[in-house]
């Protein structure tokens, strides 16, 4: 069940029906108190087969007879399952609130469940609260849970914390002993322990996240649950290193770590940052650390930066691309960049092979495909510095003399 959908409405378990012809199922005859439960079985077969239109007809005719209350519940939590899956809400919901009305206790706290979910989904949530309120009243220890977990959504939704808190606690509590836990009260504890966890982890609470998580595992093994525990430990650990990048003002006068360990800080960090979806709060970790007022630390952080760098690192100046890597580092967009780059070699290739495949020998056509693959990288903001790059390695080459035009290649 979640706050906006939560499980299909549905009855619960069912009595096996009979074997029954939909052509043999008297439509035109009056039906007696009597037999108002030999009707139900009918038309539950019915609906079971698909055939949802004769299994409302037969439940309505058991209504009408006006049996005993338990198969009078029966009927109307019938009649609710077969118009919910026919499209017709209201019907479905006015044979829900009738069964619910019966106060049974094996098919009111159904219809209740039934009317709820229905309600919710359709953002009806002032009577569903209602309803969930009626759903403890009945009982049911297997419905307490859904109840209590509808109720915990209804004081979050209007802001009333207290409210909330008491029948989040109800949803997650189980059956004391070695009493056993039924299916729908064990799937509601997963659901209600996942809902829980990711609004706490929503108000920056990891630790009340994880006491929630616990309570769901102790259910079921979840997928859902163990994310939300990954998520939980991983809030904790940006607090734990956080705290050695940047201290709080009662432990700045403590000693301060050394230059390896503010750097590993300073790489974890901004990797954790980079994983929770914050990649400018990484850059701003990567900034801080590659200006530590220690040359060290400093130093230790930029060798941690460039640590997957292909081109080797030495004391003199380094490639012309490596401050777009430090920078594709920092920011967590080396997908971008690579991308980039490809497309820019895509494009290149293009240019040059066409005239290579197409056997073109005259020298304007040549000249000019290679003048376009040597502008592909100029309006991109590394490819100035490719020009520059070539730019400089020549004029080295020729002895210090300039031989390119002002603008060249893209003039």
């Amino acid at each position: 069940m979640t706050t906006t959908s939560g499980h299909p409405a549905r009855s619960g378990p069912a009595d096996p029906p009979p074997a029954a012809d939909p052509q043999d199922t008297g439509e035109t005859d009056a039906v007696s108190a009597q037999d108002a439960a030999d009707v139900c079985d009918q038309a539950q077969d019915l609906a079971e087969n698909g055939h949802l239109k004769r299994a409302a007809k037969l439940y309505r005719r058991a209504v009408a007879a006006n049996p005993h209350p338990r198969v009078l519940a029966r009927a109307l939590l019938g009649l609710a399952v077969v118009e919910d899956q026919r499209g017709d809400l209201p019907a479905s919901r006015e044979a829900a609130r009738g069964a619910v009305a019966t106060g049974d206790p094996r098919y009111a706290p159904r219809a209740a469940y039934h009317l709820g979910l229905s309600l919710e989904q359709e953002g009806e949530h002032v009577e569903a609260e209602g309803v969930w309120r009626r759903l403890v009243d009945l009982g049911d220890p297997s419905y307490a849970a859904v109840a209590h977990y509808g109720l915990a959504r209804s004081a979050e939704d209007r802001g009333d914390p207290g409210a909330a808190e008491e029948h989040w606690e109800a949803a997650l509590r189980l059956p004391r002993g070695s009493d056993p836990i039924g299916r729908l009260h064990a799937a509601t504890v997963v659901e209600a322990a996942r809902d829980l966890a990711g609004r706490l982890l929503g108000r920056g609470l990891p630790g009340a996240a994880s006491a929630a998580v616990e309570r769901g595992l102790s259910v079921a093994d979840d997928p859902g649950l163990r994310l939300l525990r990954a998520a939980a430990h991983l809030e904790h650990a940006i607090a734990d290193v956080g705290a050695i990048v940047d201290p709080g003002e009662g432990e700045r006068d403590a000693p301060a770590p050394d230059a390896g360990t503010s750097a590993s800080a300073v790489e974890l960090l901004a990797g954790l940052l980079a994983l929770r979806g914050e990649p400018d709060g990484a850059e701003r970790v990567w900034r801080a650390g590659l200006g530590d007022g220690d040359p060290e630390t400093a130093h230790e952080v930029r060798r941690r930066l460039r640590r997957g760098f292909a081109a080797p690192e030495d004391e003199g100046a380094g490639p012309w691309w490596e401050p777009y890597l430090e920078e594709a580092a920092a920011t967590a967009t080396a997908p971008a960049l690579a991308g980039e780059l490809f497309a820019v070699i895509t494009r290149m290739h293009a240019l040059l092979a066409l005239p290579v495949v197409e056997g073109e020998s005259r020298a304007d056509a040549l000249r000019a495909a290679m003048e376009q693959a040597l502008r592909t990288p100029s309006g991109l903001v590394w490819g100035a510095d490719v020009h520059a790059d070539f730019r400089s390695r020549l004029r080295e080459a020729m002895g210090g003399e300039d031989v390119l035009p002002e603008g060249w290649p893209d003039l």
